[in-house]
């Protein structure tokens, strides 16, 4: 009966943020509590999860007992343990940050309540095996980002979640068209039923036009050149810990992640889809980076390079080889943890000194040396220095280019990571190192809770990069792999799965 833990990873979040709206108002502290003993358990249900896959294979909760492809059913698998690991990680060092950082704003059990029906979102678009429920999910979680961008209710915060509102809902919008087009071609919309059904009619242009509104859906929510307008904005305007999700993990579950399973997994990835994934991925690459090395704000230049690192998972996943894939999925887990913790840092920064610009920082390691140490590291990762995890994953990516007859890419890839070298040396220059501003003299270093958050994902940065090796990426990386390089035996495994 291991099925029965499928649900969980949706019933907790969304359990959770129910009794809060009940009782967070009333008890003191039962938010900040309660939040995080809900994030832990999740984190340790996602481990859980890696090892029950691992030895019992595909798991396929039937809702309501009614079979597939008749009744809505939920799966796990490699690449869905995979993503609820990273998720679930992220999720919970952003939840201890914030029980300091959120001191500083108005009804935090609020801010809390949304942040749980953000991540009962992105679970439910990892586990869901029904093409609408996944829609379900995405519209949860991206309802509870636009409020959550809006937290501070200043002008620059209303206005950048109103934007990011009018783009993703046009983004929504896509992908409803492409799921009512697909049901109408297959008559199904169970993912695993669809993946038979196109595979016995083949692909008519109807699945052309659908991969089409898929491809600008889910590049929206992902924030692929050319339809990341929002996101520049969106990130920088949100509190840093919503800033550190968006970034960290919610492009990856709401774009990434959904667009990768349809594609390879119900649709199949033909030739055309993969090179239009690999030039929207190298163009997202550069043109990221150059727009992230002029800016002056520290979130801002951060919230441009998380459209170049996308750019590199696409390239990965795009290359369409196992070798590409595994540098992609590694990238994406790398990213996750690096730019959780750069958005977290700047977050810090802004708490203590109240700024955000470059030019009016300096020499803030004297005061700030925590946030200072884990900033460097996170830098150092995202620009792809040995031996921190950004290395490796860059590494496996530009080999893959290479091995699979791409020079031109792979030169894309190490010239746009020298670029983000040279833009995240200005940020260590600039922000923490030369003469300390008299202005700052007598500022302090963050909160214990927002300095453990960022210290352990430093130490992920510093040690993650030992998943390339065999016997562990055989354990994590490679199964959610194989997973994307099986393609559409997805069918077949989940209906397999079904007792």
């Amino acid at each position: 009966m291991k099925e029965n833990l499928i649900p969980i990873f949706v019933i907790l979040p969304l359990a959770g943020a129910f009794l809060i709206s009940l009782l967070g108002k009333r008890i003191r502290g039962f938010s900040d509590i309660f939040s995080n003993i809900i994030a832990f358990l999740l984190l340790a249900l996602s481990v859980y999860s890696v090892f029950v896959v691992n030895s019992v294979g595909v798991m396929v909760y039937k809702v309501g007992m009614w079979s597939p492809p008749i009744g809505i059913s939920l799966v796990l698998d490699s690449l869905s343990s995979f993503m609820l690991v990273t998720i679930n990680l992220i999720a919970f060092l952003i939840m201890a940050y914030a029980a300091n950082y959120m001191e500083g704003y108005t009804a935090k059990w609020k801010f809390y309540v949304l942040f749980l029906l953000m991540l009962t979102g992105m679970e439910g678009v990892i586990i869901t095996g029904d093409m609408f429920n996944l829609f379900v999910f995405l519209e949860m979680a991206s309802v509870a980002s636009y409020a959550l961008v809006a937290y501070g209710t200043e002008a620059e915060e209303l206005e950048a979640s109103f934007k990011y509102l009018i783009m993703s809902s046009l983004g929504s919008l896509f992908i409803l068209l492409g799921i009512a087009f697909i049901y109408g071609y297959t008559s199904t919309l169970n993912m695993a039923d669809i993946a038979n059904v196109l595979l016995q009619k083949g692909p008519g242009n109807i699945v052309l036009f659908v991969s089409v509104l898929f491809i600008m859906g889910f590049g929206l929510k992902a924030a692929l050149v050319p339809f990341h307008a929002w996101l520049p904005d969106a990130h920088p305007a949100a509190p840093a810990p919503v800033s550190a999700m968006l970034s960290g993990v919610l492009i990856k579950a709401l774009g990434v992640y959904a667009l990768v399973r349809i594609f390879y997994s119900v649709i199949g990835s033909s030739p055309g889809i993969l090179f239009v994934l690999m030039f929207l991925g190298a163009i997202s690459m550069v043109v990221g980076v150059f727009l992230a090395i002029g800016q002056w704000d520290m979130k801002r230049l951060l919230a441009y390079h998380s459209i170049s690192q996308i750019g590199y998972i696409f390239l990965g996943i795009g290359l369409g080889t196992p070798l590409g894939i595994l540098g992609g999925l590694f990238h994406l887990f790398n990213h996750s943890v690096f730019k959780s913790l750069l958005f977290l840092n700047a977050g810090a920064v802004e708490y203590s000194t109240g700024t955000r610009d470059l030019r009016e920082m300096g020499g803030l390691k004297e005061r700030m040396p925590v946030t200072a140490g884990t900033s460097l590291i996170a830098s150092m990762s995202i620009a792809g220095i040995p031996p921190f995890n950004g290395f490796w994953s860059k590494l496996i990516i530009i080999l893959a280019a290479v091995q699979a007859g791409h020079p031109i890419y792979a030169a894309f890839a190490v010239i746009a990571s020298i670029l983000t070298l040279a833009s995240f040396a200005k940020v260590q220059k600039y922000a923490f190192f030369g003469k300390l501003n008299k202005k700052f003299k007598d500022i302090k270093e963050v909160p214990v809770f927002m300095r453990g958050s960022m210290i352990l994902l430093a130490a992920i940065c510093i040690i993650s990069g030992i998943l390339v090796i065999p016997a562990l990426s055989r354990f994590f990386l490679g199964p959610a792999t194989d997973v994307l390089v099986n393609g559409t035996d997805y069918a077949k495994t989940v209906f397999g799965a079904i007792r």
